[in-house]
């Protein structure tokens, strides 16, 4: 490989201009392929399979009017005082207009919706009024009824007595009697009085009967309108317009879930909400419409750049020579984003993958191509020839850029065994721009190296060529109690920083993490205040039933799951939405207590989930849905694969450092050292954005959970770098001690030969990182921070002191590895030095200097360095065979 990159630079050199212009090609070639195959980017987070896509797969099938995300809208009177009929005429048109957008599916304004709500609630109180009346005239007309019984009764009675009388005299008179005209005529009179009797009892019969089915039907009618008071008292914390009226909601139903929403339709309605015009109502959108894309270059993410050239500067003394790796950068950033946003119209972005490529473009780019620059101007100083040195350059300190590069790549590219399609996007495209940024600094920047020639050296500089001065190195060993001390403080500190994190909650942003002035923010307040927490993350819980229900059992069996719904803590309400048309499931909107990023909400959707409820039909389970739902899944899956991603990063790490340094106690030290730098960048991450700890410095204005991707994102990216700065110092360490020192004296000349150059690549990384701090992006700022402050932990304590220290204490034995795996191993020359040996001629006094790290310290060495004093007993025994 070093061969293959001296090659490379030596014909960059030469045919610079075409090197260059195919780079801006390159470049035109990207930006074309972006105007016209580059898609729309989204805000929103998905992954497959979780439990809440599931429900609303569900949906989607069998209860279509219910299916599709729902977001907010806010509308406030800016006196306080309740709307007026003309403001809510202005609403309710306003709302009617975003109806006809695509993707909408339907819009409800507050003020129907609660007047619906009441006049619900004052028909029930209508209707027992009703039912009291019905009742008391039933209640008069059974009266009349049992008065009338007993009239016909006393009828009966006095009619059976002329009965018996007349039959008693027909028997006393005799047969000839009886058979008389005038007894005749007394038995027809009988007669007709017991038909009229007879008569009358069936009429008294039928008016029961009568009685009987309205007393029924009333009975229904009670029974009915107490389910639907009891469905009402569920729902009685639920309104869509504040008690004192100065606040409504309104509602955008979507024909899709809430994450697969068109952006342009979202922005839509943003944008219509900001310019609406409506006299004395404030137009606020929540979180769930109007969280939008990130610019990817802000205000702050430009004055951290400014940070890096002006590190660049102090470092290099020339402007030219600063403005080079920026150039590089740029250019490398350019052609990554575009490129990879050219398969956004095939592939869903989300908004912050273009931003991390720009972030890890950006300062990988810098750097790669300040250790070229470094090499090569510390070389032409020497007296090298500009193309030799170009060459040289490049396979030495350009192929610690490659190895280096390569361990980002993969650590990003292994995102992918996640199985979470984002995430794994996200790692490609970050490492398409580390691979980018290597392309770039090990060809365009030689060839504009060779563009400047000599012009790359101050004029001071060029009058000194071949003259340097020798520089004193280490001789003495660091004392054992300071590596003693170094040790315990420095991992006692660490240890400490990182104690917030055994409490770190993971989630995604809510309007209560954007910025204090912006629509989400005022929206997500207003709600919070006027309606509660919980009307920030409303839940929508499916009932799935044992079978298919009949009609009229409907509204019975929506109040015994709302009642058993009701039971769970941190339930404030539960509101019927209908049953699905073959009445098999059912559906209900649920307000919990607590908001949609809160400990309470999050218990509150497992319980649900776990819960069963048990009717006439046998038992019902729950599903639940929402955007509240949707985050707690995405942050549970996240949570459960990050400790495979960092078993395969450790173990990656462990090998990978193997080979490279030929010992199995240097890559053991490696990894717990970036194990530290990963807890500590967590503990700080969670002390400030969790739990508020100098949020007016890093503009935390409500602690909320830490982005759900940030930590598995964080390992990726800080092993990469946490590498780069392990090979910039112990490769250093593994020369001196493969050139005759002592072991404990090559700790202290590696350290020095390195930490110029860990420390400008540190600070130059940390300035890129730290610039999206400020970003006006809640997904963004945490993201920098970070990754801004897991680079200065593991680059100023961990790799500079921490890896010194025990270093220092291990001496010999960390170099020892088995010879039978001695032999078997590969000699990978990090460095290039059977490059470099291979160039005597050119060497010019840079034999024995370590690569990357002399380079970029400016330093000279080799056959200046001071003799080892004799308490730095060398070390015995065969020559290592790694000669990095």
């Amino acid at each position: 490989m070093a061969g293959l990159l001296y090659r490379l630079g030596r014909f960059s050199a030469r045919r610079h201009w075409l090197v260059i212009i195919a780079w801006v090609v390159i470049m035109g070639i990207a930006g074309l392929t972006y105007s016209l195959f580059a898609g729309t980017i989204s805000s929103s987070i998905t992954i497959p399979n979780t439990k809440t896509s599931q429900v609303q797969d569900e949906l989607a099938d069998k209860f279509p009017s219910a299916n599709g995300g729902n977001g907010t809208l806010v509308f406030e009177t800016t006196d306080g005082k309740a709307f007026t009929a003309a403001q809510k005429a202005d609403v309710k048109d306003f709302l009617d207009g975003i109806a006809d957008l695509d993707g909408v599916k339907e819009v409800r304004d507050g003020f129907t919706t609660q007047d619906q709500l009441d006049e619900q609630r004052q028909k029930i109180v209508d209707g027992r009024q009703q039912i009291q009346d019905g009742q008391a005239q039933i209640d008069q007309q059974k009266a009349q009824l049992e008065s009338g019984k007993q009239q016909i009764e006393q009828a009966q009675t006095q009619l059976d007595q002329q009965k018996a009388q007349a039959e008693a005299q027909a028997q006393a008179a005799g047969a000839a009697a009886a058979t008389s005209a005038a007894a005749q005529a007394g038995q027809q009179q009988l007669a007709q009085a017991q038909a009229q009797i007879d008569a009358q009892q069936q009429q008294l019969t039928s008016g029961q009967e009568q009685l009987e089915q309205a007393q029924q039907k009333l009975d229904d009618q009670q029974r009915q309108l107490e389910q639907g008071s009891d469905l009402l008292d569920l729902s009685k914390d639920i309104r869509f317009v504040s008690s004192n009226g100065a606040a409504s909601i309104g509602t955008v139903q979507f024909t899709k879930s809430t994450f697969e929403v068109p952006q342009e339709t979202k922005q839509e309605i943003s944008d219509r909400a900001e310019s609406a015009k409506i006299d004395g109502v404030e137009v606020y959108v929540s979180n769930d419409i109007a969280q939008g894309v990130p610019s990817i270059l802000g205000p702050g993410e430009i004055v951290g750049v400014i940070i890096a050239a002006l590190v660049l500067f102090l470092m290099l003394r020339t402007v030219i020579g600063a403005a080079i790796p920026l150039l590089s950068a740029v250019l490398g950033v350019g052609v990554a984003s575009l490129a990879a946003l050219s398969f956004s119209s095939l592939v869903e972005f989300i908004s912050v993958t273009p931003v991390l490529g720009v972030m890890l473009g950006l300062a990988v780019g810098i750097d790669y191509s300040l250790f070229i620059l470094n090499r090569h101007r510390t070389q032409l100083k020497a007296g090298m020839g500009v193309h030799e040195s170009i060459g040289l350059a490049n396979g030495t300190s350009g192929n610690a850029v490659v190895f280096a590069g390569t361990t980002v790549i993969v650590a990003l590219l292994a995102l992918n065994i996640t199985g979470i399609p984002f995430l794994g996007l996200m790692g490609t495209v970050g490492a398409v721009a580390v691979l980018f940024a290597i392309l770039i600094a090990t060809s365009f920047t030689p060839a504009l190296l060779s563009l400047l020639g000599m012009r790359i050296l101050r004029k001071k500089e060029r009058q000194q060529i071949g003259r340097t001065g020798s520089v004193q190195v280490p001789n003495k060993p660091m004392s054992t109690w300071r590596a003693v001390v170094t040790l315990v403080a420095g991992v006692a500190v660490l240890g400490t920083i990182a104690l917030p994190a055994t409490q770190m909650r993971l989630g995604l942003p809510t309007g209560a993490s954007e910025a204090t002035d912006s629509s989400q923010y005022k929206a997500y307040k207003a709600l919070e205040d006027e309606f509660g927490a919980g009307q920030n993350g409303p839940l929508l819980v499916v009932a799935d039933l044992p079978k298919a229900i009949a009609k009229d059992d409907v509204t019975a069996t929506e109040v015994t799951i709302g009642q058993a719904l009701a039971k769970n803590d941190d339930v404030e309400a539960v509101l019927p939405i209908g049953a699905s048309s073959d009445r098999d499931i059912i559906a209900f909107q649920v307000k919990p207590a607590g908001g949609p990023d809160s400990v309470s909400t999050e218990t509150l959707v497992k319980d649900l989930r776990e819960q069963t409820v048990k009717t006439d039909d046998g038992t019902v389970t729950l599903g639940v849905a929402g955007n509240a739902s949707a985050n707690i899944d995405v942050s549970e899956k996240l949570a459960n694969v990050l400790p495979l991603y960092l078993v395969v990063v450790v173990g990656l790490s462990l090998i990978i450092l193997i080979v490279v340094f030929r010992s199995f106690l240097v890559p053991i030290t490696a990894t717990a050292g970036f194990i530290l730098s990963v807890l500590a960048s967590f503990g700080g991450l969670t002390a400030i954005y969790q739990f508020g700890w100098l949020g007016s410095v890093f503009g935390v204005h409500d602690p909320a959970p830490i982005l759900s991707f940030l930590p598995i994102i964080e390992i990726g990216i800080l092993f990469g770098l946490a590498m780069d700065y392990q090979l910039f110092l112990v490769s250093g360490m593994r020369e001196a001690y493969a050139h005759g020192a002592s072991a404990k004296v090559a700790v202290q000349r590696g350290l020095h030969a390195g930490r110029a150059v860990v420390t400008a690549a540190a600070i130059i990384m940390i300035s890129v990182f730290a610039g999206f701090i400020f970003s006006e992006s809640s997904t963004i700022k945490p993201i920098g921070f970070g990754l801004a402050f897991g680079v200065l932990v593991d680059a100023f304590v961990v790799r500079m002191l921490l890896i010194p220290a025990v270093m220092h204490l291990l001496g010999k034995s960390a170099w020892w590895i088995p010879k039978w795996l001695d032999r078997i191993l590969p000699d990978v020359d990090v460095e290039g030095a059977k490059l470099e040996r291979s160039h005597p001629g050119d060497d010019r006094g840079h034999r024995g200097a370590h690569a990357v790290a002399g380079a970029a310290a400016g330093e000279h060495r080799g056959s200046h360095a001071a003799d080892v004093e004799p308490d730095a007993n060398p070390h015995e025994g065969h020559t290592p065979t790694h000669r990095a």
